[in-house]
């Protein structure tokens, strides 16, 4: 009888040390979406995306699980129900609202450009005619070069991550790249042989924290509990000085 009370609570304590490991929340993200996320030279997630929500969810209170599994899948593990959000520098888009995501407050401004081999002659969208520029699949920088090339006569192809894209230019599959514009400035800075051309900026719009649900339907408690945790902490964590921090590590 001792023998089954002892296997009794072995069990339990070993079952509520399990329950005390798991995260709060799972979070899809994308990889490598630099500086926003990617994996570094020593393995770690690591990135704007990454310290941010983290920041606030010291400051909330609760705990994440990350699953760096890149843009699309983020996408489809939210939709699957598979994780419970995902920050990975979406755009704030109407478009996206309507195909059943809700965001957050806006968290950073980013516009997308284009950009070209270093030693490119290529210095204007003019100089784009007849020629192929290539996007990763399903983000706004896809949606900017497609709405742009009608009128500048260029085609675009798209690929499924930055590394893929890079890849296309500095290989001479494509003769541009239209991407984010921090992020191909980030790029450029740790060495990817490129250069933004001037005047291919749009305006932009915010990178928002996003949670699925089916087209039209409200989120459930739980799913406005996380909502509200993100606003209340990036709030905070604007105001006490961790946001501004966490941007200038990663963009200065």
């Amino acid at each position: 009888m001792k023998k089954l009370i002892a296997l009794v609570l072995a069990l339990t304590l070993c079952l509520g040390a399990a329950s005390a490991l798991a995260a709060d929340y799972v979070i899809g993200t994308d990889n490598p979406f630099v500086p926003f996320e990617w994996i570094d030279a020593d393995g770690n997630l690591v990135g704007i995306d990454i310290e941010l929500m983290e920041a606030i969810a010291a400051d909330q209170g609760f705990t994440v699980e990350w699953q760096p599994v890149g843009w699309d899948s983020a996408i489809a593990g939210c939709q699957a129900g598979q994780f419970d959000a995902m920050i990975a520098g979406a755009s704030i888009k109407q478009e996206r609202i309507d195909n059943g995501w809700h965001f957050s407050d806006g968290y950073y401004n980013a516009g997308q450009s284009m950009a070209v081999a270093a030693d490119s002659a290529i210095a204007s969208l003019d100089d784009m005619a007849g020629k192929m520029a290539v996007a990763k699949i399903g983000t706004e920088s896809a949606a900017y070069a497609d709405e742009l090339s009608a009128t500048y006569g260029f085609t675009v192809t798209k690929v499924e991550d930055d590394a893929t894209m890079y890849q296309y230019v500095l290989g001479g599959q494509a003769d541009a790249v239209f991407n984010d514009t921090p992020i191909l400035n980030a790029n450029i800075t740790n060495g990817v042989a490129l250069k933004v051309v001037e005047g291919t900026a749009n305006a932009g719009a915010d990178y928002g924290f996003a949670i699925f649900t089916a087209p039209g339907e409200d989120l459930s408690d739980a799913q406005q509990a996380l909502m509200d945790k993100f606003n209340a902490g990036l709030a905070n964590v604007k105001a006490n000085g961790t946001y501004d921090a966490i941007l200038a590590k990663y963009l200065n």
